[in-house]
């Protein structure tokens, strides 16, 4: 695993691409062995699993929290959290700007658009993200966006919606309140070199680093 794991970085960083460990199941033990090849960047889908791994494992390690947030979940991780990735909505944003004042923290995120053909997949669509309003939270800082193509074996359809997501983000950064954003977050284990050829700068891939998920751990 060691040897994929270098080429992986390899290929990233030719391409300017960064690496979120997608460790959502894995032991402590399993995302030790990556941080001792120099990996930090590691992201979970659940808050408490996030929390007991936080509290276990090294302190420079940055905790992504990449699956569906909800609300009342926000202020569990407010305290630590690097970016999150998974801002499908105006109340979720108010809120971790809410939980972000608390501890005098400016918290990342990425704003998740809907992209797939799938319904079951979170994200908000263009007029919704034409509601909101980045100066209004003074304790978030918008860093991009993330979005997940459809679970699919036609190239063509995955290439055309990472293809969409980046023309979103491009138009956004002609706008002011968007200028600085500088993070387009997608691709995964199936589809990151499709992505990043699409001009994603950032992935997240989980079974090519660790295997199949133990889904029975949750």
């Amino acid at each position: 695993m060691m040897q994929e794991f270098s080429q992986l970085l390899s290929f990233l960083s030719e391409r300017n691409c960064s690496l979120v460990a997608v460790s959502k199941t894995k032991s402590a033990a399993d995302i030790l062995r990556l941080y001792e090849q120099g990996q930090r960047d590691f992201g979970e889908n659940y808050v408490q699993e996030l929390l007991q791994k936080q509290q276990e494992l090294p302190a420079d390690i940055r905790w992504h929290f990449i699956g569906h947030l909800q609300t009342n979940k926000v202020k569990q991780i407010a305290s630590f959290v690097h970016l999150i990735h998974g801002v499908d909505s105006e109340k979720l944003l108010t809120e971790i700007n809410k939980q972000a004042k608390k501890f005098d923290r400016r918290i990342d995120c990425l704003l998740q658009m809907h992209i797939a053909r799938e319904e079951t997949k979170f994200g908000m669509d263009r007029d919704e993200l034409s509601m909101i309003q980045p100066d209004k939270y003074e304790n978030v800082r918008i860093r991009g966006l993330m979005g997940m193509a459809s679970f699919s074996d036609d190239e063509n359809l995955v290439r055309n919606e990472f293809r969409y997501l980046r023309m979103i983000f491009d138009d956004l950064t002609r706008v002011p309140a968007y200028s600085n954003m500088d993070t387009l977050s997608m691709g995964m284990s199936a589809d990151f070199k499709i992505a990043i050829e699409e001009g994603s700068t950032m992935v997240r891939i989980g079974s090519l680093l660790f295997g199949k998920r133990d889904y029975s751990a949750n």
